[in-house]
């Protein structure tokens, strides 16, 4: 009887792939979407972006995303918004976690905002005067259309409102006092919620109530972060920035990449590091007069090289990068160097020997040895050349 065991006839087994949460970051950057816009605007680029979230969402009903907004000095989520509540069902009950998930980004209809106009095609003027907006569908009653799937429209309102709500809040004393945008911060955000998310669909124990931490568990959430990227990050933000990227290196988090404008060295250590995928259009499209890549190269990028997760680029071949620039920045300076002077305490990197020789991070005293002294040179010895044989005879007597 020690031989017949039906416990396993009682066990449930999934063999459905894990949820998948895609957390993107756009940098929304007003100085490098004002280069871009002869090519690319910012609202052909969130419509391209829309249609790659739906996509993600139409391959598993439990896929989950987050949109992020690196804007100049902050970052700020766009969805889930932050700017409303979800709004209570039409028949009196109480709204269920799917439905608090996909109706907690709708626009409150309290009271009308000022409506922004994004840079895009301008359709024909208003018969008022005022200059047409992007244009939108009725966030009224969003299931009056039949054509439109609810969640899909409920993200697409809620994305562009609280697009609207943060370019209105930016100040022009804002714009004219940096051109950089807060990507490590934005980071931040992206890792906090994918850890958050991760937590609330981590099965506990019914006894203890602690996390269970078995390493034969299924993997509740497959999660990943896209960066939208059309502007560099900051050399002042190297400290921040890196501590994202170890620790997205070590919840083994992908950090996909997709540059719009330029390289940044950082954002390529980025994806290097944590398995992720790097694409720049930059390169690939720089016949456009000012290298910025053309709209309609940006939704196939995004559905061929970043719809796949990371459990489904095991079966297939991503997108590889030539090179990596591994340089770092200083922390005296924050300035990008090939070659400085690193701590042997702290690793910390400078660009030049620190004033009396002390860690500027540590504290600890530096030993140059004879760091500026002119290196001795020593004249290498020449070898006579032997002649091989003599005319007149002479040379080595032979033996006996």
């Amino acid at each position: 009887m020690d031989a017949v065991d039906g416990t396993e006839h009682y066990e449930k087994t999934s063999f459905e792939p894990p949820a998948s949460l895609l957390t993107i970051v756009l940098d929304t950057n007003p100085h490098a979407w004002a280069l871009l816009q002869p090519t690319l605007t910012l609202s052909q680029a969130v419509a391209n972006l829309l249609v790659f979230i739906n996509a993600h969402l139409a391959f598993n009903n439990a896929n989950k995303v987050a949109v992020i907004a690196s804007h100049i000095q902050r970052a700020e989520f766009l969805y889930p918004s932050p700017h409303s509540s979800p709004p209570a069902p039409s028949n009196g009950t109480p709204n269920t976690p799917h439905d608090a998930d996909t109706q907690m980004g709708d626009a409150p209809s309290s009271a009308p905002k000022p409506r922004l106009t994004l840079n895009g095609p301008r359709g024909p003027p208003s018969t008022n005067g005022s200059t047409p907006s992007l244009p939108r569908s009725n966030t009224a009653h969003p299931t009056d259309d039949a054509n439109i799937y609810r969640p899909f429209h409920q993200i697409s309102t809620a994305i562009f409102s609280s697009l609207d709500h943060l370019l209105v809040s930016t100040t022009t004393a804002s714009l004219s006092s940096t051109n950089t945008t807060a990507l490590a911060g934005a980071l931040t955000l992206a890792l906090t919620y994918t850890n958050k998310q991760t937590v609330l669909l981590t099965p506990t124990s019914s006894t203890t109530g602690a996390m269970t931490s078995s390493l034969n568990a299924p993997v509740p959430l497959a999660s990943r972060i896209l960066v939208l990227s059309v502007s560099a990050a900051s050399p002042a933000q190297y400290i921040p920035f890196m501590n994202t990227i170890f620790a997205a290196q070590r919840l083994q988090i992908p950090i996909d990449v997709l540059s719009l404008s330029g390289s940044s060295s950082f954002l390529q250590q980025a994806a290097d590091a944590t398995n992720g995928t790097y694409v720049s259009l930059d390169s690939r499209h720089g016949a456009s007069g000012n290298g910025a890549p053309p709209a309609h190269g940006l939704l196939p990028t995004l559905l061929l090289a970043f719809l796949p997760d990371a459990t489904s680029r095991t079966h297939l071949i991503s997108p590889t990068q030539a090179s990596v620039d591994f340089r770092a920045a200083c922390f005296c300076h924050r300035k990008v160097v090939d070659i400085g002077f690193v701590c042997s305490i702290c690793l910390s990197i400078f660009c030049e020997p620190p004033e009396g020789a002390v860690c500027l991070t540590c504290g600890t005293h530096l030993r140059l040895g004879s760091y500026g002294a002119r290196p001795a040179v020593v004249m290498r010895r020449k070898n006579k050349k032997k002649d091989k044989g003599r005319r007149d005879g002479r040379g080595t007597p032979a033996p006996g």
